[in-house]
């Protein structure tokens, strides 16, 4: 069901890239807008994981670098039934993690330098199994694509700004209240385009800390994890590009940032209660004798 409501959010995302591209060149616009659409989305598919290492700055990890990480990966992948993801790096200090890839079979896992100072081996045991369930669930692929899209409706939006300033763009079939459009495309569309990625993002948020507690069976590592990126990431400014921070484990973003109002991500606080329920639950069942009736 998670699958089917975020290829329908996708392909709404998509519509209103058209739809832009509509209103900014009428009827030849349209039709360039799809053409792009569909050029972004299969490059999004099949370089998505250049793409958004390429976007980060995160580096390959070389022999003999990480070898706890490296070892937790190893150990959840065979675990998982699943390829070994290529693991890379990132040389910043804010606390984060993500992972890329159209596939299991061409998949990646990117640490920063923060995360791995930060947490202990069980807590980035939590962290990982969490980032393995979005490769298996192909989560990687949707928010890849997802962001790729977000970023040209972007950048249509900033022409339409232009094109509003300069009175719109002429032609026989638009109005005279071209200008006026163009102001409500800028504005309407970026935010739009935050809230369907939002849409995406949270609910297999909420799918990954699952089954991540589940592949690590560990359920309070992830949950301390995620307590401590998120006391990280306030002490740590971002230097990301915004269009990736909905890939990450937790949002780059700062409770006091503008753009935290349309964040990808559901709050910590709900998902560290929710993997605490599932604690209790587990640890509910290990107790849990069956009655024998006579």
């Amino acid at each position: 069901m998670n699958q089917l409501r975020s290829f329908l959010l996708l392909f709404v995302l998509t519509l209103l890239f058209i739809f832009i591209g509509q209103q900014l060149g009428g009827n030849q616009g349209m039709v360039l807008a799809l053409i792009f659409a569909g050029v972004t989305n299969f490059f999004a598919w099949w370089f998505s994981d250049k793409i958004v290492l390429a976007i980060t700055g995160a580096k390959a990890v070389r022999p003999g670098e990480l070898e706890n990480v490296k070892s937790i990966l190893q150990e959840l992948s065979v675990k998982n039934n699943m390829p070994l993801p290529k693991l890379y790096f990132m040389d910043t200090p804010m606390p984060n993690a993500f992972a890329t890839g159209r596939n299991p079979q061409n998949s990646a896992v990117a640490v920063t330098r923060g995360i791995v100072e930060l947490l202990s081996d069980s807590e980035l045991k939590g962290v990982i199994a969490h980032e393995l369930s979005h490769i298996r669930n192909r989560d990687t692929l949707i928010s890849t694509i997802s962001a790729t899209i977000a970023g040209a409706i972007f950048m249509l939006a900033r022409m339409a700004q232009f094109a509003a300033m300069f009175g719109g763009y002429g032609g026989r079939d638009r109005n005279r209240d071209s200008g006026v459009g163009m102001i409500i495309i800028a504005i309407i569309a970026p935010i739009s385009a935050m809230i369907i990625q939002m849409a995406i993002s949270r609910t297999r948020e909420y799918q990954a800390d699952k089954t991540g507690a589940a592949l690590s069976q560990d359920p309070l590592a992830l949950a301390n994890a995620l307590r401590k990126l998120a006391n990280g990431v306030k002490r740590t400014p971002s230097e990301l590009n915004p269009v990736t921070h909905h890939l990450f484990i937790v949002s780059p973003l700062k409770a006091s940032d503008v753009f935290a109002l349309f964040s990808t991500h559901p709050p910590v606080s709900e998902r560290i209660r929710r993997l605490e329920s599932i604690a209790g639950e587990l640890e509910r069942n290990k107790y849990n004798i069956p009655k024998i009736v006579y």
